[in-house]
């Protein structure tokens, strides 16, 4: 910037076109350039810094603590399927960092889910939820066995979970290789003998055979269960067999 005495006082005539006006327009223009850019900088950072404090400020996950009631959990659980053959999921949204953070220490699932290890059914995805809200077992068939059962029991008595779902899903390989019947490698036919209780209720339909399993799992679980059957009694849990459709992706429950 020049110095004080530098600067000229005299008018400038902004319509004439002699050598020593448009000389001193063009000083005139050099020095007020300078405090412009300084303003739009200035109000640059302002505004990104308003756009920033807006994309930072994100919606905080729900809380598995915020869910009191089996009905409650079941709701949430319908919910998110809901959204999820509706495409519009909010648990994609939520920040990772956040909830890794929350469930460090220690995880509260309002949900216990009993499903079946095919790749198909990606239990957390169709339902909407994010890290620490489903506490998920998974075996070929969705099957009842005594390990099975432990775990479902911890996340019931230990923690805490409202509802436990029995998921079964179509075309389940298990379900069809126990009506086949068919010789099979390793131990892959140790799945048999509890599939077959559904399989001779319902002959050889396969959707039957399916959803009868489902249903017989969760009897199985609510009954032969001292906890989880206390839990029932008590009115802290629901257990729900349920059927997922892998090619709509809805989940329908079963009376």
């Amino acid at each position: 910037m020049k110095p004080l005495d530098d600067v000229s006082t005299k008018p400038i005539d902004m319509a004439c076109s002699c050598d020593s006006c448009s000389k001193a327009r063009a000083e005139h223009k050099n020095n007020a350039d300078p405090t412009r850019r300084e303003f739009l900088g200035s109000t640059l950072v302002g505004t990104l810094g308003v756009l920033a404090g807006v994309t930072l400020v994100r919606p905080q996950p729900a809380s598995a603590q915020s869910i009191v009631t089996p009905d409650d959990a079941l709701k949430a659980l319908m919910d998110g399927n809901e959204r999820y053959v509706i495409g519009q999921l909010q648990s994609l949204n939520e920040d990772l960092s956040i909830l890794k953070a929350k469930t460090a220490e220690k995880q509260e699932p309002f949900a216990a889910v009993l499903s079946c290890a095919d790749s198909r059914v990606p239990v957390e995805l169709i339902f909407d939820q994010s890290i620490g809200h489903i506490f998920v077992v998974r075996v070929a068939g969705n099957i009842t066995t005594p390990e099975i059962t432990a775990s479902l029991e911890y996340g019931v008595a230990v923690l805490g979970a409202k509802i436990l779902m029995v998921l079964g899903h179509g075309n389940c390989g298990a379900v069809k290789a126990t009506i086949d019947g068919k010789e099979v490698p390793g131990q892959i036919s140790a799945l048999y003998a509890p599939i077959r209780p559904a399989v001779e209720a319902a002959g050889s339909d396969l959707d039957a055979a399916i959803d009868a399993n489902a249903k017989i799992q969760a009897n199985l679980l609510s009954k032969a269960s001292p906890i989880i059957n206390g839990a029932i009694k008590d009115g802290k849990l629901k257990v729900v067999p349920a059927r997922y459709d892998i090619v709509s992706g809805k989940v329908s429950l079963f009376a």
